[in-house]
């Protein structure tokens, strides 16, 4: 349980999605694999950085709806995930002119932890909370029928004031 009575880890997609709402730092390591030109001395095949990451919690269009998250980079552009409550998804981004620019489907397991799958399998990302403040994101990209060819990996703690 949080410190409101809510369970936690979230055991609905909802309540899921209003808890990503915040502002976040975050840690994010990016790797790609099998690159051909990294050698063991190279350090060209991953790369980490600090980013400020906003996810504002989207009221549902319909009822009976999740609702959705816009989120980006703190002062740039936001992309939209719509979340259906029949295990769909849709993002919507702001440099495909505010058009759907992916699909997939969505999973929230008995651990709390949110998987959203892209349509066709080809990437696959995690999305889970070890505390209400700290969350966890890593996604993995696998060209259809190879062997994963990118990884990251995102530490996010919340910004938090007290009043």
């Amino acid at each position: 349980m949080s410190d409101n009575g809510t369970p936690f880890p979230p055991e609905e997609i909802g309540a899921f999605l209003r808890l990503c709402a915040g502002e976040w730092m975050a840690l994010n390591s990016d790797f790609v694999l099998g690159a051909p030109d990294a050698s063991e001395d190279d350090n060209s095949w991953h790369s980490s950085e600090r980013g400020e990451l906003v996810v504002a919690y989207l009221e549902p269009e319909s009822p009976g709806e999740p609702g959705g998250l816009s989120m980006g980079a703190k002062g740039g552009l936001a992309q939209k995930l719509i979340f259906e409550s029949q295990g769909n998804y849709r993002c919507i981004n702001p440099q495909a002119g505010g058009q759907s620019s992916e699909e997939g489907s969505w999973e929230l397991g008995t651990d709390g932890g949110l998987e959203l799958v892209l349509a066709g399998g080809e990437r696959r990302e995690r999305i889970w909370f070890t505390k209400p403040n700290l969350r966890l994101r890593s996604w993995v990209h696998t060209p259809t029928g190879g062997l994963p060819s990118q990884a990251y990996f995102s530490s996010e703690i919340r910004r938090v004031s007290k009043t």
